[in-house]
C-alpha cells in the first residue's frame, strides 16, 4: 500500500530550451547518412571521427561508414566516398583524398568554412593569421592549414591556445624573437568559450595596435549555456547528455555544476546515476553533437523507471 509517506513518485523533466545537434553537426550526419545509402559500389569513410559523440558514430558505423585515419589513406579506393567531416580539413588533405576517391562529400560546418576562406584570403594579402583555441584540435589544424597555403608575403600562422600562449607572443615580438606583424587578424575556434576568447583579445589588442579581432564563436555553445543557465532554481538537477570527448558538452558540465547542487554527464541513458531517479524535478542539457534520439531516451527512462518507492516523503 502506497502512503503520503512512501509514495511512488515520476521525476518531472524539464529540458532545456536549446540542446543537442547544431546545425553543422545534423548536416554533417545527414550527409554522411545519404553517403551510406547512395554508395553500393565502394565503402563510405569519414576522415577521423565525424564528431565527438560515441552513440552517433555507432549508428553510422550499423550503416556500414567506417572512420578513417590520416594515417590509412591508402585504404581508400577508387570507388569509395570519403565524407569530410564538420570540423573541415586542410586543402592539402582534402586534394590528397579526392585524388583517392569517387567522390568527396564536405561536411565541414558552414561557420568552419567562413574561418577557412577568411582566413585565405587574408593570408593571400600577406596579413598574419592568428587563430585562438584548441591547437590539437581538427577545426583549428584546418584553418591554419588554409592560412599557410594562401600565405604569401611576410604572412604568418600564429596558434595560440590560451591566454598564457597569448602573453607568451606578445613577450617574443618585444624581444624580438619573432617579428611583429604589420597587419594581423584574430579569429577563434567556433567551440571556445566567450571568457576564454576575451582574456587572448584583452591580450593581444593592446600589443598589436594593428590587429583585426573577429568574432568566430559559433552562437550554438552560447544559446546552450544560456538555456542551461535558465533552468537555475527550476530544477532539482541536471543531466548533461553527450560525448566525455566533446570540449562543448564538458564546458556544458562545468557550467551545471556551479549551478546545480547535483549535475552528472552521462552519454546514454544507461549511465544516468540512479540518485537521479528519486528528485522530482531533473533538468537536461546536451552537447551540439548529441543526437535527438539518446535525449529522447534518456527521457523516458527517467519517466520510465522514475516510478520507484521515494523513502521520506
Amino acid at each position: 500500500m502506497i502512503t503520503e509517506t512512501n509514495k511512488k513518485v515520476v521525476p518531472t523533466v524539464v529540458r532545456a530550451k536549446v540542446l543537442g545537434y547544431c546545425m553543422g553537426v545534423r548536416r554533417a550526419m545527414e550527409g554522411a547518412h545519404k553517403a551510406a545509402i547512395n554508395n553500393s559500389t565502394g565503402k563510405v569513410w569519414t576522415l577521423g571521427p565525424l564528431i565527438h559523440n560515441k552513440t552517433a558514430l555507432d549508428m553510422l558505423a550499423s550503416e556500414g561508414v567506417q572512420i578513417l585515419k590520416e594515417e590509412d589513406f591508402s585504404k581508400i579506393g577508387s570507388e569509395d566516398v570519403v565524407v569530410i567531416r564538420a570540423h573541415g580539413v586542410t586543402p592539402f588533405m582534402k586534394q590528397d583524398i579526392t585524388a583517392r576517391s569517387k567522390s568527396v562529400v564536405d561536411a565541414t560546418c558552414p561557420r568552419v568554412m567562413l574561418s577557412q576562406k577568411r582566413v585565405a584570403d587574408y593570408a593571400a594579402k600577406g596579413y598574419t593569421v592568428i587563430i585562438a583555441g584548441d591547437k590539437n584540435h581538427g577545426e583549428v589544424t584546418g584553418i591554419a592549414g588554409c592560412a599557410e597555403a594562401a600565405a604569401t608575403g611576410n604572412s604568418r600562422c600564429i596558434l595560440v591556445g590560451n591566454k598564457q600562449d597569448a602573453q607568451d607572443y606578445v613577450a617574443q615580438i618585444q624581444n624580438e624573437q619573432e617579428p611583429e606583424p604589420e597587419k594581423a587578424i584574430l579569429i577563434c575556434q567556433t567551440t571556445i568559450s566567450r571568457s576564454e576568447y576575451d582574456t587572448v583579445v584583452e591580450v593581444l589588442k593592446p600589443a598589436l595596435p594593428n590587429l583585426e579581432v573577429f568574432d568566430t564563436i559559433c552562437p550554438a555553445t552560447t544559446e546552450r549555456q544560456d538555456a542551461l543557465a535558465d533552468l537555475e532554481g527550476k530544477v532539482d538537477g541536471v543531466l548533461i547528455i553527450g560525448g566525455k570527448n566533446s570540449a562543448n558538452t564538458q564546458r556544458l558540465l562545468t557550467s551545471a555544476l556551479r549551478y546545480f547542487d547535483k549535475a552528472a554527464l552521462i552519454e546514454t541513458a544507461d549511465e544516468i546515476p540512479p540518485e537521479f531517479f528519486q528528485l522530482q524535478r531533473v533538468g537536461l542539457s546536451a552537447g551540439a553533437s548529441t543526437p535527438d534520439e539518446v535525449i529522447d531516451a534518456v527521457e523516458r527512462r527517467l519517466q520510465d523507471e522514475g516510478d520507484v518507492l521515494r523513502e521520506g516523503m
